[in-house]
């Protein structure tokens, strides 16, 4: 196939995420990088451009500038990917759409949810597609966890555990000017939310797409060990699932010793699956009474389309890069006409992890109280 042209919103040359992001788009030869308004900084986005090897008159100073000029071209982008801060997602989502192009945006979907009912409404109305990056959606063992539970192999769920834990914010390095601790503690840029939009919607993403179950309620204490920090740093949420089921999600980014501990945990009438992102070539399948199984990446019963989601043979790891990479190769399929695209997540999931955010800030000021999901707390 045709490498579709893309272009990317912030994710300047030396910037963690955008890295990841040109990386994943390149690894399946879908995508190739054409124009870009990479900071707000002019000097430093033609620096970059440079290096990443755009054209100068691709290089843009802002994201209306570059909506209407490449929609106006011939050779215009097939999409664009919003890799900037939280708070730097909305006007460009809708720029973007309104111009017919196809968005690639990293998670959570905004700032507030004001900002959400806006997205909303500009991709209902959109003939482009919008794609959400929860890129642990693409692990291979995850879509495979997800597909046994589809078929009824662990009966009706029963109980959920998911956690999302790390340590880098331990102590309070934002007061350092440490860039990632800086925005992603403020809530001007980040939004009211700090461990549970920036690692919680991950944990909770991961458990509503593997299990096909909605959440209708929770209950949340937040609270922040940093001292002086304004956002939430350690999270425990209680859910009340659809069809009876209960979860718990634990998100932290203070807890010494975890560096990217993500785990899923699911419990259902006839078996237990368990995943942990730190080992993620390997899932356990426990029916009840019978000796745990252990499926791998690619290997043995894991059925046919294992080799759509895989590049190398078993027991060569596959992880975080190759995750996002089957994101962007999903969204190459869709916006290219081949796929429906129903494993990506898209507005819906946005939806739903901006009203995990503020769920979570209410029933935490209100002591722990149940919010509902049809709530307008």
């Amino acid at each position: 196939m045709n490498r579709l042209k893309l272009g990317m919103l912030g994710g300047r040359q030396g910037a963690f995420i955008g890295g990841v992001h040109r990386i994943a788009s390149r690894i399946d030869d879908r995508f190739e990088l054409v124009a870009g308004a990479l900071a707000s900084d002019l000097e430093r986005a033609a620096v970059s451009a440079d290096e990443l090897g755009i054209a100068a008159d691709r290089s843009y100073a802002n994201f209306d500038e570059m909506a209407t000029a490449e929609a106006a071209q011939d050779d215009g982008i097939d999409a664009v990917s919003i890799v900037a801060p939280n708070h730097v997602h909305s006007g460009p989502i809708i720029a973007f759409l309104e111009a017919g192009i196809n968005v690639i945006c990293d998670k959570p979907l905004c700032a507030s949810a004001e900002e959400a009912n806006a997205i909303e409404a500009a991709v209902s109305v959109s003939k482009a597609r919008f794609i959400l990056t929860h890129n642990y959606n693409g692990y291979p063992l995850i879509r495979h966890a997800r597909e046994m539970i589809a078929r009824g192999d662990l009966g009706a769920i029963r109980a959920v555990q998911a956690e999302y834990v790390q340590d880098w914010l331990t102590e309070t390095i934002e007061d350092s000017g440490q860039k990632q601790a800086s925005w992603r503690t403020d809530p001007v840029r980040s939004g009211e939310g700090g461990a549970i939009g920036d690692i919680g919607t991950h944990a909770f993403n991961l458990l509503t797409f593997v299990t096909g179950l909605g959440a209708e309620s929770l209950s949340a204490d937040l609270h922040s060990f940093g001292t002086g920090r304004q956002v939430d740093d350690n999270a425990h949420i209680m859910l009340r699932l659809e069809n009876g089921a209960r979860g718990m999600l634990w998100a932290s980014q203070v807890a010494v010793g975890r560096e990217n501990g993500l785990r899923l945990r699911i419990y259902g009438e006839k078996g237990g699956l368990e995943w942990d992102q730190e080992n993620p070539n390997r899932l356990t399948f426990t029916a009840f009474g019978e000796p745990t199984q252990t499926f791998t990446r690619g290997g043995a019963g894991v059925g046919d389309r294992a080799g759509d989601w895989t590049r190398i043979p078993p027991g060569h790891p596959e992880g975080y890069l190759e995750g996002f990479a089957n994101l962007y190769s999903d969204a190459a399929d869709v916006i290219s006409g081949v796929s429906d695209g129903v494993l990506l997540p898209g507005i819906k999931a946005g939806l739903d992890g901006m009203w995990f955010i503020q769920a979570c800030i209410s029933s935490s000021q209100s002591n722990g109280t149940w919010i509902k999901r049809n709530s307008k707390s």
